[in-house]
C-alpha cells in the first residue's frame, strides 16, 4: 500500500504532462477527418445534390412567368443534404470505433469532453464551409433561369435564409454525431439519424389524416428537426416561429451530444 499511492500519482502527472493541447487536439481532429475517402465523398455527394436539385428545379419553373424566389430554390434540396449531413456526423465517430483508432484518440487526450469539442467543431466547420460552397455555386448556375436573383439589399430575403441553413445543416451533422457517440455502431448510429430526420416527419404526417384525436401527434412534427429547420429557413430569422424551431433544433442538437458525452464517460 506504501508503494501504490506514491506510483498512482506519477502516473497521473505522466498522463496529465502527455495530454495535448485543445490546439493540438484540433489539428489531429481535422486531419483524421480530412484524409478519409469517405468525407470527401459525403461532402462531395452534398455538393452535387445541392446543386444538381436547384439547378433541376430551377429549370423546371424557368418557363413560368412568375418564377419562385432564388433562396427558395437554393434551399430546396436541405430536405436531401440533410441526410447527408447527418451520416457524416455519424461516420465520423463510428468509423473511429470500427478500426479501434478511438483508443488511440483517447489515450492521446483522456479528456472526453475535449474529445467531443474538438470533433464538434471541426466537423461543423467542414460541413459549414461545404455548405456555403454549394449555396454559392447553386446561386450562380440558377440564375439565369429564375426571373429574379437574389435581392441583397434584403437580408431577410438573402443572406438570413442562406446563414440559417448553413445552421441548419450543422445541426443536423451534430445529431448524427452525438448518435455516433450515443450508439457507437455505424449502421445503428446511421440508422437512428435518418429515422429521426427522414422517417420519423412521415410518419407523424400520417396522423394528419386519421382524424381530430390524433392531430396532436401530427402537431408533434413541426418539432423535429427537418420541419424545424424548413420553418426556420422560411421565416427569415423574424416571428414567433423562428423562436420555436430555433429551440426545437437546438434541443435535438444538445441532447444526444449530451447523451453521447454521458457514454463516452
Amino acid at each position: 500500500m506504501s508503494v501504490a499511492a506514491p506510483l498512482s500519482r506519477a502516473q497521473a502527472r505522466h498522463t496529465s504532462a502527455h495530454r495535448l493541447s485543445f490546439a493540438h487536439l484540433l489539428r489531429s481532429e481535422t486531419v483524421k477527418i480530412l484524409s478519409l475517402r469517405s468525407t470527401w465523398w459525403v461532402l462531395g455527394i452534398a455538393v452535387a445534390l445541392s446543386v444538381g436539385i436547384s439547378l433541376l428545379f430551377a429549370a423546371a419553373v424557368s418557363g413560368i412567368g412568375s418564377s419562385p424566389n432564388a433562396v427558395t430554390v437554393i434551399l430546396l434540396p436541405l430536405q436531401f443534404t440533410m441526410l447527408v449531413a447527418g451520416i457524416l456526423g455519424a461516420i465520423v465517430v463510428t468509423g473511429e470505433y470500427s478500426t479501434g483508432m478511438i483508443r488511440s484518440t483517447l489515450t492521446a487526450e483522456p479528456r472526453r469532453g475535449a474529445v467531443v469539442l474538438a470533433k464538434a467543431l471541426v466537423v461543423s466547420l467542414v460541413i459549414a464551409v461545404t455548405t456555403a460552397v454549394g449555396y454559392a455555386i447553386a446561386a450562380l448556375v440558377t440564375a439565369p433561369l429564375l426571373s429574379s436573383g437574389l435581392d441583397w439589399s434584403d437580408p431577410a430575403r438573402s443572406t438570413i435564409p442562406l446563414a440559417l441553413g448553413v445552421v441548419s445543416m450543422v445541426a443536423f451533422t451534430l445529431l448524427g454525431l452525438g448518435f455516433g457517440f450515443l450508439i457507437r455502431a455505424g449502421a445503428g448510429a446511421i440508422a437512428a439519424t435518418v429515422g429521426v430526420l427522414f422517417v420519423l416527419p412521415i410518419v407523424l404526417g400520417l396522423f394528419a389524416i386519421a382524424g381530430e384525436g390524433w392531430q396532436w401527434i401530427a402537431d408533434a412534427g413541426r418539432y423535429l428537426p427537418s420541419n424545424a429547420a424548413t420553418t426556420l429557413t422560411a421565416a427569415g430569422g423574424a416571428g414567433d416561429a423562428t423562436v420555436e424551431a430555433a429551440l426545437s433544433l437546438a434541443g435535438w442538437v444538445v441532447i444526444p451530444m449530451v447523451l453521447g458525452w454521458v457514454v463516452l464517460r
